[in-house]
């Protein structure tokens, strides 16, 4: 079996903090009603907790985990039995917590639904990744995520041995159907896009036939997304795109899935894009249960 890859570096806390903030705020409101009835004119004791997994799967998310409950309180600590990334089954301890109870209680939600979601997502990557982990194409995701997890849904994708399509609008210059209906044609939106491409931002155009990706080669796009095109179509016309542009960068989307992946990869494209690693990811289930 092939080693499955790790790209991931989680995004700066500058980046995180506000997000982990935002959701914190959200959870407690007006305040954690239970907790704060628990422990009413004293202080909460020494607690601990354990995280455990209730599925197989692949566990991603611990570092945002370990910055919730210190967001609460500083006197926290963790000690992983499970490297971020590391796959574990049922029952398998991910990791222990130490802190004063209520931080415990009152970070739980929040702390789980982070970790849940990108496990989740970590896992389905790896499938989908491992089917075509011995062949030269390159998995990456696309911007369909949930808005406000965006950042920490792609990290997950990374965490899982997949790379990252744009993160938004302005990391390419990306001519798809709508613009290049709105431009009144390929040859027309790559003129106009190409005028007003500051460097060094490369130039993809979606292409649903043969005679779109044709045209998109030869007015010098610089990368070539081939758009539901079924894998004997793709093997058709991949050559040909080569032959006019020995450079160019070829990549499938559309209709990904763990029994296409492979055929779509043997094809030759350089990169396949897909909303699958995230949209269809579900949570892995995760229990956190205090222990003392």
């Amino acid at each position: 079996m092939v080693t499955r890859k790790n790209f991931a570096k989680p995004p700066a806390w500058l980046l995180v903090d506000p997000l982990l903030q935002q959701w914190l705020q959200e959870d407690l409101g007006r305040g954690d009603r239970t907790t704060e009835a628990l422990f009413t004119g004293k202080q909460a004791p020494a607690g601990e907790a354990k995280l455990i997994l209730k599925a197989p799967g692949i566990v991603a998310g611990l570092p945002f985990v370990a910055r919730v409950f210190q967001l609460i309180d500083r006197n926290f600590s963790m000690a992983c039995s499970l490297d971020e990334g590391g796959a574990g089954e049922p029952k398998a301890l991910i990791a222990e917590l130490q802190a004063p109870l209520d931080t415990l209680l009152m970070g739980e939600r929040v702390a789980l639904n982070i970790l849940m979601r990108l496990s989740g997502i970590a896992t389905e990557t790896a499938q989908y990744a491992q089917r075509i982990a011995d062949l030269p194409t390159t998995l990456v995701d696309t911007r369909k995520t949930t808005p406000g997890l965006r950042l920490l849904e792609k990290y997950a994708v990374n965490v899982g041995g997949g790379r990252n399509h744009r993160y938004g609008l302005d990391d390419a210059m990306m001519i798809k159907d709508n613009h290049i209906q709105a431009a009144g044609g390929i040859s027309e939106a790559i003129a106009a896009v190409r005028v007003h491409s500051p460097y060094p931002l490369a130039i993809e155009v979606e292409a649903e036939t043969h005679d779109q990706a044709i045209e998109a080669v030869t007015q010098g796009a610089d990368i070539v997304m081939l758009d539901n095109m079924p894998p004997a179509k793709m093997s058709e016309i991949i050559p040909k795109l080569r032959e006019i542009n020995p450079r160019i960068k070829l990549e499938a989307s559309g209709n990904i899935t763990l029994d296409t992946i492979r055929a779509v990869a043997e094809t030759g494209v350089d990169f396949i894009s897909t909303s699958a690693t995230i949209t269809r990811a579900p949570w892995l289930d995760i229990s956190m249960k205090i222990t003392a």
